[in-house]
Formats: structure tokens, sequence, C-alpha cells
């Protein structure tokens, strides 16, 4: 499957960055390298390649003293919106959650995440105006609705009547995922795929957001999943599950869902099926964190949202280190949309503080990431034949170095070989 940019502007035909520190999306490469653009695809990885005569007519960017890496990976963000569970949003139309995913798109890519998997809200149409160039962002592969139960983490209908705009109001292009039992399942599968779904997102516990549902109670019957699974399948896709609560992680996980999203209450079962299997982890470990500041920020949030997010947010952590220990293979995703679009490398630092280290981290936001959507072919990695997603920060990075402040660091942001920042 092909997935580069159509970009607005032509990519220079032949770009050569020069001595570079390397991050290939493994490992570090061996002393400063040079890396080969042409026609928006890596075509040579090596030292001195700059002096050779075949590219003497090739743009030169100097990476003396900084380090390239793959472009970022953000598997699990919510570009409609930013700052969900503010009451607010329910005076707003609801047409202008489309206009500022615009500029939450922008805020993304200028951080370095080129590639993202939007986890619901974000439509066929928006997909559509990146590719083209008609709007500056990420490449996005999206699951358009959330599916869940009736009163489930994904049904935003409060008490009042009303139903939040953001995820989960039936509009054309996104429709409704609310379901109950095997065979309206079934056909809310295939509606989402038909609406232009890359994958499948299912709510198979409660959560912090919603207004009604508990994280630490499942939601779904892993029958339910388990047709979930198999049409997305059919279609090949796949199913990933916010899933907080060991059961609900359990049921998901049995039924065949590829990826986790936060599992805070994850324990050793759930771990040791999630390695033995080759199932991901998305831990989100920000999510939590953003709700907690926005509520002491003052944004009027209902009180059991804020009540939920204190209570999850330690053994959230707690959890996800003793996975990290354990050999789960994580991918970086922040769940922005719960705060603000613009700080996803914040979550870098977040995982390196639950025990990764600096290489594991950039490769959960480089290969892991792009492994794990089905892209590790194509993006991820510097190498032959890779798309040219490529991020240049000004410092020389290293196994052991810190990743504070990175986003203030990044001078640079290619996309397909196209420079876009």
């Amino acid at each position: 499957m092909a997935v580069g940019l159509v970009p607005a502007a032509t990519a220079a035909a032949l770009t050569v960055f020069t001595s570079a520190t390397v991050f290939d999306g493994v490992s570090f490469l061996s002393g400063p390298t040079d890396v080969v653009v042409a026609d928006g695809h890596i075509v040579a990885v090596g030292p001195g390649l700059a002096a050779l005569e075949e590219y003497a007519s090739a743009e030169i960017v100097d990476c003396a003293g900084s380090t390239l890496l793959p472009g970022f990976f953000d598997a699990h963000v919510h570009l409609i919106s930013s700052r969900f569970g503010n009451l607010a949003s329910l005076a707003r139309p609801y047409t202008a959650m489309f206009y500022e995913s615009v500029a939450n798109a922008a805020a993304t890519v200028a951080t370095g995440i080129t590639t993202v998997r939007d986890a619901a809200g974000v439509d066929l149409g928006m997909k559509t105006a990146v590719a083209e160039g008609l709007v500056p962002g990420p490449r996005m592969r999206i699951a358009v609705s959330m599916m869940s139960q009736t009163g489930g983490h994904g049904d935003s209908l409060m008490a009042s009547g009303l139903r939040a705009p953001t995820l989960n109001l039936a509009i054309p292009g996104r429709p409704l995922g609310v379901a109950d039992g095997v065979e309206e399942v079934r056909k809310t599968v295939r509606t989402i795929l038909q609406a232009g779904a890359d994958h499948i997102k299912i709510s198979a516990t409660g959560g912090v957001l919603s207004p009604t549902d508990d994280p630490r109670h499942p939601q779904f019957t892993e029958p339910e999943i388990r047709v979930i699974v198999e049409e997305a399948e059919r279609q090949g896709k796949y199913v990933l599950a916010h899933a907080m609560a060991a059961s609900g992680i359990m049921a998901a996980l049995r039924a065949g869902v590829r990826s986790i999203e936060h599992g805070v209450y994850l324990d050793s079962e759930c771990i040791e099926f999630m390695i033995a299997n080759n199932r991901y982890l998305v831990p989100t470990l920000i999510a939590p964190v953003e709700v907690l500041r926005m509520a002491e920020n003052g944004m009027p949030l209902p009180q059991n949202i804020k009540d939920k997010a204190a209570r999850v947010a330690e053994d959230h952590r707690k959890n996800v280190a003793i996975a990290v220990a354990a050999g789960v293979k994580v991918a970086m995703g922040t769940d922005s949309g719960v705060g603000d679009h613009g700080h996803n490398l914040d979550e870098l630092v977040l995982l390196a503080d639950v025990g990764m280290s600096t290489t594991a981290v950039l490769a959960a936001t480089t290969s892991v990431a792009a492994e794990l959507m089905d892209l590790g072919d194509q993006l991820g990695r510097i190498t032959d034949g890779y798309i040219a997603d490529l991020v240049i920060v000004d410092t020389p990075l290293g196994p052991d170095s810190s990743l504070v402040g990175i986003s203030d660091r990044i001078t640079g942001v290619w996309q397909s070989g196209r420079r876009t920042v």
C-alpha cells in the first residue's frame, strides 16, 4: 500500500543531509553519517556520501552537531478537538471542531510528528485534505468513530440528554459507533469501514472522560469484540482497544485486538499474554496528567471526571513501568485531544521515567509505532528505500541522552522529502 503524501510542492530532486548523528529508528549509527534523499525516498545512508560525484548537484543540508531521526509517530491522537470533557464545548457550533482540527494538525507536524493514528473523530475528508496538501498536517491513519456499548466510554450521551459533539455526534461521514450485541456490532463495524476507517477503535472498559462509567469496569463482551475483530480483519484492518480494567484488557486480547490503549490496570496475566502473542501497549501516560492540569487551571470539568483522573494517574504510571520492565512492546501515543496538541513529545520523557532507555523511547515513536500501524516497511526508519520523513534535532543525541525539551530543539521537519517545518 502506498502511503506517501501527495505534496503541495515538488520535493527537491536530490538532497543530502550531511555529517549527522543518525538514529535510524532502531539504534544510533556510528560516527557522522550522510543520508541521501531522491524523489521523496531515502536512497543511500553512510559516511562521506556528499563527496561522491553522483551527488555533486544535490541540495546540501548541514547536520553537523545535530541528530537526524525518522519522522516521529503518535499512535493515539484525536485531532478533531482539544480538551475533551470541557463542558463549554456543548455551547459551540459542532462544525467548529473541523476548523479546529486544521490548527491541531499543523501544531502536530510542527513538533516533528509526521504520522499519526487518529483514534476517533477525524473523518475521511480531513485525511484527504492533508494528503492532497490542502492543509499542513501529519500523514493519517483514522478510526473515524469509536465503537462503544450503550452507556460505555464512547457513548457521550449526558444526563441532560445532550451528546458531546467531538467524538460520537453522528454526522455525514462519521457514523455513530454505539452498538450492542453481536449482530449490531457487526453492522456498525461495516458502516465505520465504509466511511473510510483504516482501523477500528473500541472501548473495552470504562474511561476517565466519559460521563457515566468507571475505568475499572469492563465493556463489550468477548463475543462482541471477537466479531468486531473478525469483521475488521476480513477487510484487512485491525482493532485497537481503549482498555483500562484488567478484565476488559484480557477480553480484548483474547478476542484478537492488536493494541491496548492506556492499560491503566493491566496485571501479570495481561502482560504475559501480550508478550507471548506480540501485542502492543500504547500507554498515553500524559493523558490523565493533562486532565488534572486542566482542572487545576480552572477548566469546567464535571467533578466525577476530575475524581477519576486523580484516581488512575499513579496506578497508570506504576503498571506501565511493570509492563516495560517485563518487555511488553510499547508504541508512543499521547491521546492528544484530551489536552492541547503540539506537546506530543512530552510523552517521551514520561516513557523514560517508567524505565525505557532513550533508544527504546525513540524506537517507540518511530519503528515500533510504524510496525504497529502496518507501515513498518515504508516508514519509521532511516534506511534505503524508505519514505523520507525526517526530523533534525539541533544537538547530538545518544543512548544516554535526556529527551527533556526535545520539542524546543527541532530545527527541521521533512515529509516525503519535502521540508514542511
